[in-house]
Parts: C-alpha cells; sequence; structure tokens
C-alpha cells in the first residue's frame, strides 16, 4: 500500500527524541526517531493514543505497538528507526518495508 502526501517530522535531535509528541493537542504526522540509543517508548504528558513502529536497519518493521496515554513499552529488540503515528493514520504491518524521501 502506498501513501503520498504524509509529512514525517525527523526527530534525530538529543531535544526533538526528547521532547516527541509530548504536550501537543493533536498530531496529523508521522514523526521518525533516529539516531537512537534505546528504543523504549513512552506516553508520558501526551493526549491521545499513538501507534509505535519498530524498524530495523533496512527499514522494516519488524514489531509494532498502540499506546494509550501515560504508558511504557519496550520492544523486543533494538530498533534503528522508529515512527510514531496518531492512532489508525497508517495501516503499516510487520513486514512492510518503508522508503523515506
Amino acid at each position: 500500500m502506498k501513501y503520498k502526501n504524509i509529512k514525517i517530522i525527523l526527530a534525530n535531535t538529543f531535544y526533538k527524541r526528547f521532547k516527541g509528541l509530548m504536550l501537543k493537542k493533536d498530531f496529523k504526522d508521522g514523526l521518525l526517531f533516529t539516531n537512537l540509543t534505546d528504543s523504549s517508548i513512552h506516553t508520558l504528558f501526551m493526549r491521545f493514543e499513538i501507534d509505535i513502529y519498530f524498524l530495523d536497519e533496512n527499514r522494516t518493521i519488524f514489531e509494532k505497538t498502540s499506546l494509550k496515554p501515560w504508558k511504557f513499552y519496550k520492544p523486543k529488540k533494538q530498533a534503528k528507526f522508529i515512527l510514531e503515528t496518531k492512532k489508525d493514520k497508517l495501516k503499516l504491518e510487520i513486514g512492510d518495508n518503508l522508503d523515506f524521501i
């Protein structure tokens, strides 16, 4: 399945990764985390449920989950990239390969 016109915001610095989606009232795009030292995720101070996709070095989804506000999650292995979207924004599945342009 191809998606067009989806804006992905890059979280490639410590501050951008730290802030993430905290305190946002709504979010219509995606947030891509790079330069990761840990793949643990939390939804502290968030106001909506999100889908989280964990990707390997080939940009293939190896794990996914949905989290409500004020929850924690740690994937089974370290991710190279993490993509966060609002719940049900994308219909991606484990094994899907993403292409970043």
